[in-house]
């Protein structure tokens, strides 16, 4: 057995380690603990610094400034940036898996899949220019380079696109600049200070200076010291004003020989407007010898402005009374004086008067046609002849009217004159000629004095010499501001003019527009629809008169005597031709509620003509909906069974010009047969307009026409009266 003592040693604790070892210990503790977290802060500084190196790398592929890709061997889009997709103008989303070829213009398509087998085939990188087009068709030139890679044994083409169709431009620009530069005209460019930087072979044969002896020189070399300071002084004010001049110019060439050029100098700008460069062409237009161009100037053309003068103008006014007896066409004079001009020469010089009337020249002659004379007959006045126009006086007038606003608005815009504002107006006289009914003298007179009736009348304004054309024209810009107001003031109304059958039976009507003026009273329609049609006026008058038809048709079919009734409704070629046309007669069914089969509409041959194709789409679009259709004033036209047959039509009517004559006209009648006949024969409904005698129904009866209308059966009449006469 152990002793006490013993068992006491033995279930003792151990011996407790030095405190100094425990210390160190912790300490190692510690220093390893703060490694770590070390090692942890580098770790997360790592982790840190290559998701933004990845985030960069990202950037930069998608944002390159150039076209990424990458297709599989079968010329599929794998992989793009969107620099790519915004070339090629289609999400990423939608350009990936598709064929890059779909994206080739076809122009192109050989030389990409040679160039996409040759990439297949070799590691080089390879280059080409290739024609592409965008997602909507347009298209664009583009570079391309590129290799072939093999990723994970898996072949591909790694391609790089560089859109280069501002240098393409950019080379055809030159080239043509180019050729345009070595023309047989004469050419030189100077810098700002006009120097010399260049010349071509044009300007070396005409001056006869080689481009050695010139470069680093100004043009005053070629001064031949007949213009005076004052030309030089206009010249240099229009190029800093306009940045262009254009005129006739005395230089001497290298022997010293005098010659006439016709000079155009442009002005050359940087992005902020600061002249950099000059550009000059000139062309010899000596005649024979140089003083001949001299003399034909100053005996034919006004100096400062370069157009015809007095003498010049009555020629060419001789010459257009000629070409009007030859072509049965008015022409017309303007006589234009400038409101006011004097005070501007008193005011501020003469140097600043011409700088006006050669403004108002050039003003003048941007409103007339080319063929169209421009002269000046002195101090501020001009005058203007017009050829060519009209066969009617009438319509020849308000050509010339509106040559003349046009003309008067364009002076009447602010002038900049040496840096300052001014505002001129002017006073424009007109009287039209015809034949040789007038002399020319007879005729510019008649002008000028309209003009003075113009300066009475406050200025600014356009006046004919004839008085009751003044009138007339006066009439019809009236009837044109009332008719504006004729709408909105329900001034416009709808009557109705009945249609019968073979049985006496009212089977419809159609609506014809009336203007029911408070001072005017019934305006003829042949005076305001015209003007309608003129003035655009008839597209919101010809959306109401659909939408009032409708309203009608709907009230018409609570009633069992009206239930039945189709009504036609007369429409335009301009309200035909608007796109939205169909949506119009949509919105009109459905707002009124009614059966489409009662609506009917009008069309004239000649809106069939102006375009087929169209009008078959549209007719065919509402005959969908239940519309019918009537060919309207049918035979007066180019009727042609060609179309006939393509249109879908419910029903032809016999123009009145027909049915006027058919007793006493024997062509008449043949024309009313084969109309009826060729109705017939394409199963459509024949309706004869304008029938006012009991004989034209009897022939319209016997030869098979299907309905009848006009007087005799009735007059076009307010709804109320129309409504009267069918319960009788």
């Amino acid at each position: 057995m152990r002793t006490e003592a013993e068992a006491l040693l033995v279930h003792a604790p151990p011996t407790a380690p030095p405190l100094r070892a425990t210390d160190e210990l912790l300490h190692e503790l510690q220093v390893h603990q703060i490694e770590l977290e070390m090692q942890n802060e580098a770790l997360r500084q790592a982790h840190i610094l290559i998701e933004e190196s990845r985030d960069r790398y990202v950037d930069l592929y998608d944002f390159a400034p150039v076209a990424y890709l990458t297709l599989s061997r079968e010329g599929l889009i794998e992989e793009l940036n969107l620099t790519a997709a915004a070339l090629l103008g289609t999400e990423r989303k939608h350009l990936l898996q598709r064929r890059f070829s779909k994206f080739v213009a076809a122009e192109s398509h050989e030389l990409w899949y040679r160039h996409f087998t040759n990439d297949m085939q070799h590691n080089e990188q390879h280059s080409c220019e290739l024609l592409l087009q965008h997602a909507d068709t347009s298209h664009f030139h583009a570079r391309l380079d590129s290799r072939h890679i093999e990723t994970a044994g898996v072949s591909a083409v790694r391609i790089t696109l560089t859109d280069i169709s501002e240098h393409k431009r950019l080379e055809t620009e030159l080239r043509i600049a180019a050729i345009a530069f070595e023309s047989q005209e004469g050419m030189l460019v100077t810098d700002a200070n006009s120097v010399i930087l260049r010349v071509n072979q044009g300007f070396t044969q005409l001056t006869g200076y080689s481009e050695e002896e010139v470069l680093g020189k100004t043009p005053a070399l070629l001064k031949s010291g007949r213009q005076d300071a004052a030309f030089y002084e206009r010249m240099w004010s229009s190029l800093k004003q306009k940045r262009y001049w254009q005129g006739e110019m005395w230089n001497k060439r290298k022997s010293g020989k005098i010659y006439a050029e016709w000079l155009t100098i442009s002005a050359v700008t940087d992005d902020v407007g600061n002249i950099t460069h000059y550009v000059a062409a000139f062309s010899d237009i000596t005649q024979n010898q140089e003083a001949e161009a001299e003399i034909h100037r100053l005996a034919y053309y006004d100096p400062l402005t370069n157009l015809p003068n007095r003498r010049l103008l009555l020629d060419r006014l001789g010459q257009g009374l000629s070409g009007s007896s030859r072509s049965g066409r008015y022409g017309a004079l303007l006589f234009l004086d400038l409101d006011n001009f004097k005070n501007l020469n008193d005011t501020r010089g003469h140097d600043v008067g011409d700088q006006l009337l050669i403004e108002a020249t050039h003003r003048i002659q941007a409103n007339v046609r080319e063929g169209d004379t421009v002269a000046r007959l002195g101090g501020d006045e001009f005058v203007v002849m017009l050829e060519n126009l009209s066969e009617g006086a009438g319509e020849a007038a308000i050509q010339t009217k509106l040559v003349g606003e046009k003309i008067r608005e364009a002076l009447a815009q602010p002038y900049d004159l040496s840096g300052r504002e001014f505002h001129c107006t002017s006073s424009i006289g007109i009287t039209l000629f015809y034949d040789h009914n007038e002399s020319v003298e007879t005729l510019l007179k008649h002008a000028d004095l309209a003009m003075y009736k113009a300066k009475e009348a406050g200025r600014d304004v356009l006046r004919f010499f004839d008085p009751a054309m003044q009138t007339a024209l006066d009439e019809h810009s009236a009837l044109e501001d009332d008719l504006h107001l004729a709408l909105q003031l329900g001034q416009l109304q709808l009557h109705y003019q009945v249609q019968i059958d073979n049985e006496q039976r009212v089977v419809g009507a159609e609506a014809l527009l009336r203007w029911s003026h408070p001072e005017r009273g019934i305006v003829p329609p042949g005076d305001f629809i015209p003007l309608a049609e003129e003035t655009n006026l008839i597209l919101p008058i010809g959306r109401w008169v659909l939408e009032t038809a409708c309203t009608q048709i709907k009230a018409w079919s609570d009633a069992a005597a009206t239930r039945d009734l189709r009504l036609a409704v007369n429409v335009s070629a301009r309200q035909f031709r608007q796109a939205e046309f169909i949506e119009q007669v949509q919105q009109a069914l459905v707002a009124s509620g009614i059966d489409a089969t009662r609506l009917k509409i009008e069309l004239t041959e000649s809106l069939v003509l102006d375009n087929v194709d169209d009008t078959i789409i549209k007719m065919h679009a509402l005959k969908m909906l239940g519309v019918g259709f009537s060919m309207d004033d049918f035979g007066t036209g180019y009727s042609s069974l060609s179309y006939l047959k393509r249109l879908p039509l419910d029903q032809l009517k016999i123009d009145q010009s027909f049915v006027r004559e058919l007793a006493t006209d024997a062509n008449d009648a043949s024309i009313v047969r084969a109309i009826i006949t060729m109705g017939q024969a394409f199963g459509l409904n024949v309706i004869a307009e304008g029938v006012e005698t009991r004989a034209q129904h009897a022939f319209l009866e016997q030869h098979g026409c299907h309905a009848y209308q006009g007087y005799l059966f009735g007059k076009p009449l307010p709804i109320e009266e129309f409504e009267r006469l069918l319960s009788t």
